[in-house]
């Protein structure tokens, strides 16, 4: 019998508003102020604020902050841009760190 792999719902550890699916993980691999974070290709129920220039580990982008659109908590960062061609997959992408979040199967 083939295994029914469930992916989780990830959800703002505030308040619980759910913010991105299992299914759009691209990357676990990253690393945010507070520590570990996931890149997802979508989020949900998110704010995004205004565009600034950022060096971060791997080159200078052009990012935005994104913030729970039910409490404002702090969630990490959306790729608007980026200089470096073989970061351009990252365009668009939003990384959320994993200690503001909670998931649910």
């Amino acid at each position: 019998m083939a295994e029914n792999k469930t992916l989780p719902t990830y959800f703002c550890r505030n308040c619980e508003n759910p913010l991105a699916l299992g299914e759009d993980i691209i990357s676990k691999k990253f690393v945010g102020a507070s520590g570990p974070a996931f890149m997802f290709s979508h989020a949900m129920n998110v704010v995004v604020g205004p565009k600034i220039g950022r060096k971060l580990i791997t080159g200078s982008y052009v990012v935005a902050d994104v913030m729970c659109s039910k409490c404002g908590e702090p969630l990490g960062w959306k790729y608007v841009e980026t200089f470096d061609l073989r970061q351009r997959y990252k365009e668009g992408m939003f990384v959320l760190e994993k200690l503001k979040l909670t998931k649910r199967y």
